[in-house]
């Protein structure tokens, strides 16, 4: 079986959960035997673009996509001037850029993305299309998220194959925009959803969020929690008693309430030794708001006692979690996953998080955490208290979250599984062609 999965990159300056999660995921489908191409669009999921496979262009360009929004005499530029705009230092500069992560200012980009062979872009979707059909055999084409469905329509007319999409987080992104644009978005996604055989969560909250939103029939949805190696990581005993954040360094996804809370545990002359330590990334936009947040660190007198690092791969990465005892994330809003969960705890380190999103769903699946409510700095850094104050619980925290992640978040296990559903959407799908 040859699988093509459509996966749409940040470039690797922030901690990017999706682009993270598409990753191993392919990993683990090779692994279980089956044949994964895949065609990136935007931008390369890493910084040192280690994950482009040879031969494999990148569709799609951020900054030529951008241009041709922006200024229109680019729609009509020659294909040199693409191939400079699409190169690797350009693309590199690119992943840098706030616009890649804010929906302010490409909203019509969203919708004309939507619109597929009926959008700005249909040349780029042809392009596409012909270099899988000239290059490819594909039985499968899996779509990373919902905010490409305008491909599904005109990928299914000529190439003949199923076309699976993943739900993760595509809400984030429409409800940021105004609200014509977010009622515009919100009604083509729906639309297009009918173009797609099957959809795939990566939690149940997110199914269950998700399947209204776009009219998605019960027998074509399925959740397929977000899963890792966990071979790649290794619980230690005797880590510093230290609070870790892991993600992008954004007001959205709370590192000011973890701050906010770290001031608050600090009061406490109990916690004198305790950090925190702070990674993730972020791009231009987030440059106010970091600076922001260590002159909060500093005007609390705890400049010695929080640690930002700035870089967040590799080495770096599995580093991050020798350092920390318990991590926490406090999206805002929650969200449908959160693949540093499993990462911190398959690194036997606890999670604190709030009641929000697919948290209580992971923590509880897992038994890696511990939830808290509402989402502000009192009752985390509460939570975080009554965990450092208890050894032993922590330890059985740490000892059942890697047990957890090994059982129930295991990539080996669930990519046989989503073989065998691939197969199952395939036969299904010839017999309803069939019937027709």
């Amino acid at each position: 079986m040859q699988i093509i999965h459509i996966v749409p990159g940040s470039g690797g300056s922030f901690y990017c959960g999706n682009c993270l999660r598409d990753s191993e995921y392919l990993q683990g489908i090779r692994q279980a035997g089956a044949e994964v191409i895949k065609v990136p669009m935007y931008l390369p999921i890493f910084a040192d673009e280690h994950d482009l496979e040879k031969d494999i262009p990148v569709f799609y360009g951020a900054i030529s996509l951008y241009l041709k929004h922006a200024v229109p005499v680019f729609r009509k530029a020659p294909a040199w001037v693409d191939r400079i705009l699409n190169s690797g230092p350009a693309l590199k500069l690119a992943a840098h850029m706030a616009g890649s992560t804010n929906p302010k200012g490409l909203e019509d980009m969203t919708i004309s993305m939507l619109l597929g062979e009926q959008g700005q872009e249909k040349e780029e979707l042809d392009k596409m299309i012909d270099w899988i059909a000239e290059h490819c055999s594909p039985d499968v084409i899996h779509i990373s998220n919902a905010l490409l469905l305008g491909l599904a329509k005109k990928i299914k007319e000529k190439l003949d194959v199923i076309v699976v999409c993943t739900l993760q987080d595509e809400d984030v992104w429409v409800d940021a925009m105004d609200d014509d644009f977010r009622r515009k978005t919100w009604e083509l996604m729906k639309e297009r959803a009918e173009d797609v055989d099957a959809f795939f969560a990566v939690s149940d909250y997110y199914a269950h969020k998700m399947r209204p939103l776009l009219g998605i029939p019960d027998e074509k949805l399925y959740t397929q929690h977000i899963t890792i190696a966990p071979e790649g990581y290794t619980p230690i005993p005797d880590r510093p008693l230290n609070i870790g954040y892991m993600s992008r360094m954004c007001e959205a996804n709370g590192l000011e309430i973890l701050i906010n809370a770290f001031i608050l545990l600090k009061k406490d002359p109990k916690w004198e030794q305790v950090k925190l330590v702070v990674t993730g990334g972020s791009t231009s936009d987030d440059n106010p708001f970091i600076k922001k947040m260590k002159k909060k660190v500093d005007q609390a007198g705890l400049h010695e006692h929080v640690d930002f690092h700035k870089h967040f791969e590799d080495e770096d990465h599995h580093d991050f979690f020798k350092q920390v005892s318990v991590l926490s994330v406090p999206v805002l809003e929650g969200e449908a996953f959160g693949l540093y969960l499993l990462e911190a705890m398959a690194s036997g380190v606890a999670v604190v998080q709030p009641a929000l999103g697919a948290f209580p769903e992971i923590i509880e699946k897992s038994g890696g955490g511990v939830t808290y409510q509402p989402n502000s700095p009192e009752p985390l850094a509460q939570a975080l208290a009554d965990l450092l104050s208890h050894p032993e619980k922590l330890a059985g925290l740490s000892k059942a979250g890697a047990e957890g992640v090994r059982q129930k978040f295991n990539i080996h296990q669930q990519a046989t599984e989503i073989i065998a559903l691939y197969k199952k959407i395939q036969g299904q799908n010839k017999k309803e062609t069939h019937a027709a």
